[in-house]
């Protein structure tokens, strides 16, 4: 409970095992958990936290039970019958922010946290939730307003040597430029550790594809059978794979088919193939290379995707050499997704090739929001730079550096608006 009465609130369900006058702050009472009839339903801890010594900078109560859905129903019916209100979603980080204990960066920072399905995530979520991306903006931020103000100086007085040389100004907005753009393509590797990219298996029919679906995912996830066309839709699994999530997509075969049905799921899953974040072309090595298997790759080939060769326990009959040469990679994956024969090579493949190096980046932005904000700032501050080289005046392209701040408060919750409040808090659970 957090506001004003959430001491008071909390002590008409809670009764100390020791009679106590005072609830001291900070301190973990044991006690019994009962209704206004006064019958005990369990047992718990309370902890009272003071403002402004607490998450919310309000007074606040933290009860520990036993954590049974009826108990946590009963707390929470209690409360609110003896006056308090559900929290709406992500309303205690809200009311953080709002009270200045934390910034945005570090709000986005929980909700990550808590959702991690990494430990790299997690350790990441845990450093901005410290402030430490949050630290480096403010250093960032004061860099702009100590150039805005050199050049300010120049406009004031022109002609008379005094502010910073153009020499200085060409440097100091390439390296903010590159800071700025190097933050957004952190992103990169941050969609990898939150939303996960999406791998589609791009196969003709009857090549195994389910088959390595549910190797991959380590279930029977999708149906199985030796006839063509058994799956007419797609299925959709999250996968760990080192340490990236991957949105892993069994697709209908790829091909002619008159079932309206199957003709769907063929056109719904080019669909995906062509938005997908890499691909696994898959091929039936005990068969020999058809016009549609090479007619897939130059559909759909792209610079990240991965040869995968299946059926190896059986006869050998395709040309790997062929289709390496119209795929542009130098070797593929032999598997037997059936027997389950070389799928750890395979996995393997998949992080090398669709994993990019953490260590790329001091910084890892984790939301969609950062990176749109940050490509903002960069083209602001290209386009202040590029003014600046072609001679415009410190009005002009110092008004692109002045926009670029103002993103930036937008990145780190100076400004702020309800719609962008909404968006962020919205994807919380109530519990924070």
């Amino acid at each position: 409970m957090s506001g004003p009465q959430a001491l008071s609130l909390a002590m008409r369900i809670f009764r100390p095992r020791k009679e106590i006058a005072r609830i001291p702050a900070r301190r973990v009472i044991l006690g019994d958990l009962a209704g206004t009839d006064g019958v005990p339903f369990d047992e718990a801890f309370l902890v009272f936290f003071k403002a402004p010594r607490s998450y919310t900078r309000e007074d606040l109560v933290e009860i520990s039970c036993h954590g049974s859905p009826a108990v946590l129903g009963e707390i929470v019916r209690l409360g609110v019958k003896a006056g308090a209100r559900r929290a709406h979603p992500g309303e205690f980080t809200r009311r953080a922010l709002l009270r200045g204990r934390i910034d945005i960066l570090q709000a986005e920072a929980v909700q990550s946290l808590v959702g991690a399905e990494s430990l790299e995530q997690a350790r990441i979520s845990y450093g901005q939730l410290e402030g430490r991306l949050s630290s480096k903006l403010r250093e960032f931020r004061e860099r702009m307003i100590e150039l805005l103000a050199d050049i300010e100086t120049r406009l004031e007085f022109p002609g008379e040597g005094l502010g910073i040389t153009d020499a200085g100004i060409d440097k100091s907005l390439r390296s903010a430029s590159a800071f700025v753009a190097d933050l957004a393509s952190s992103y990169e590797a941050g969609r990898l550790l939150g939303e996960g990219l999406t791998l589609v298996i791009v196969g003709k029919p009857n090549v195994g594809k389910s088959t390595l679906f549910n190797a991959l995912v380590g279930k029977d996830r999708a149906i199985v059978t030796p006839f063509p066309g058994t799956t007419r839709d797609y299925l959709h699994e999250r996968i760990k794979i080192g340490s990236g999530l991957f949105n892993l997509v069994d697709m209908a075969g790829l091909g002619k088919s008159d079932h309206p049905v199957e003709k769907a799921g063929i056109r719904k899953g080019e669909d995906l193939a062509r938005g997908a974040d890499g691909i696994l072309f898959l091929f039936d090595s005990s068969k020999k290379e058809s016009r549609l298997d090479l007619e897939l790759i130059r559909r759909f080939g792209r610079s990240k995707s991965v040869i995968v060769f299946n059926k190896i326990d059986l006869p050998r009959k395709i040309d790997k050499a062929k289709i390496l040469a119209e795929s542009g990679n130098r070797t593929g994956v032999e598997i037997s997704a059936l027997k389950g024969l070389n799928v750890s090579a395979l996995k393997n493949r998949i992080e090398r090739t669709f994993t990019p190096d953490l260590k790329k980046w001091k910084e890892i932005i984790l939301h969609g929001r950062q990176k749109d904000v940050l490509e903002g700032m960069r083209d602001h501050l290209e386009a202040g730079l590029r003014l600046f080289q072609e001679g415009y005046g410190e009005e002009i392209y110092a008004e692109e550096i002045r926009n670029a701040v103002s993103m930036l408060g937008r990145l780190t919750g100076e400004i702020q608006t309800e719609e962008v409040l909404q968006s962020i808090f919205s994807r919380f659970c109530v519990g924070k």
